[in-house]
């Protein structure tokens, strides 16, 4: 029997991005059109399986970032990855996101993250265009599109960057050694 690998997993962007309907739409399979603004940090667990792998994911689901507050990338420390999160009907969230991920890499270094463009669902109101993505993949970017409403790309989002984490990091953070 494998031994269960502890991975944390952070949630980064701009306030109002979907983050935390992503994380509840992963964790509890649930959506809710109700506004919660994260305020500091909220956790949720999950257990998955990656190969023949049993992976616990802590999943920080950091309050967003706006002209006021910047998100604290102290809370970063310990990650084996993290999302970037952006909302493709409001284009300044990729530039926020992008902003987050500079300040990441001073933080934490080139650990595993993907660059999630949530609301895949309101296609007809995107302000971030293919071209702009296309980009950011050949840079070496990570893209998945996701509708924490629909469900869309949620689990495929997970299931890429742990895949990846594990490739860098398999056996780091055996559960409990937090």
């Amino acid at each position: 029997m494998s031994q269960v690998v502890q991975k944390k997993i952070c949630m980064l962007g701009s306030f109002g991005v979907g983050k935390t309907s992503l994380v509840a739409r992963f964790v509890q399979g649930i959506f809710s059109a109700k506004y919660l603004s994260t305020v500091g940090v909220k956790i949720d667990k999950k257990e998955i399986k990656v190969g023949d792998q049993d992976v616990l994911l802590m999943v920080w689901d950091l309050a967003g970032e706006d002209s006021r507050s910047q998100v604290q990338t102290s809370y970063l420390r310990g990650a084996s990855g993290y999302f970037l999160i952006c909302d493709g009907t409001w284009a300044e969230t990729l530039v926020t996101a992008k902003s987050i991920h500079k300040r990441a890499l001073e933080a934490v270094g080139d650990i595993p993250f993907v660059l999630v463009v949530n609301k895949s669902d309101l296609w007809d109101k995107w302000q971030i265009s293919a071209p702009e993505l296309e980009k950011l993949e050949s840079e070496g970017w990570k893209i998945k599109l996701t509708s924490a409403k629909s469900g869309e790309g949620v689990e495929e989002m997970f299931t890429m960057l742990i895949e990846e984490v594990m490739r860098q990091q398999p056996l780091s953070n055996p559960a409990g050694e937090f």
